[in-house]
């Protein structure tokens, strides 16, 4: 399993980046591998359950994401299943120029299809693409 963790002070109100983030038709703006989303529907417990396709290292994946932790305004804890098996935990907080958004991806890298010696190479594109999802975020929101 791997982790990312990361935040990024977004200068808008909190509430603004709650329904920005809420939303899971945003996804495709800000998280640049992203390829579709769909099947989005809403959860007893205020979250969201969609099919995702997702491309990594060239290859196209599938899966599904289920909010299984939702308070809302403050976290989102999201699982993954399918081509990538991870859990993505979004937390927001006040900031004092707006709104702290922290990011932490727990994933799984599928190796049978990556292969090992790929593997540090992809954690490193996760990483660099974990920092444009924040400043993707931040760049749309800010821009009004």
């Amino acid at each position: 399993m791997n982790t990312l963790k990361k935040s990024i002070i977004v200068k808008v109100p909190l509430e603004q980046v709650y329904q920005y983030i809420d939303n899971p038709a945003t996804i495709l703006e800000y998280w640049p591998s992203m390829i579709d989303i769909r099947d989005i529907q809403p959860l007893p417990n205020g979250g969201h359950k969609f099919h995702w396709t997702y491309k990594m290292a060239g290859m196209h994946m599938e899966g599904t994401s289920e909010d299984i932790e939702y308070i809302p305004r403050q976290k989102v804890v999201s699982k993954g299943t399918g081509g990538i098996d991870s859990l993505i935990t979004i937390t927001l907080e006040p900031a004092d120029s707006g709104t702290r958004v922290e990011w932490m991806f727990e994933y799984t890298i599928p190796l049978p299809a990556i292969g090992r010696l790929a593997e540090a190479v992809i954690v490193k594109l996760n990483e660099q693409e974990l920092n444009l999802i924040l400043i993707n975020i931040k760049t749309r929101l800010e821009a009004g």
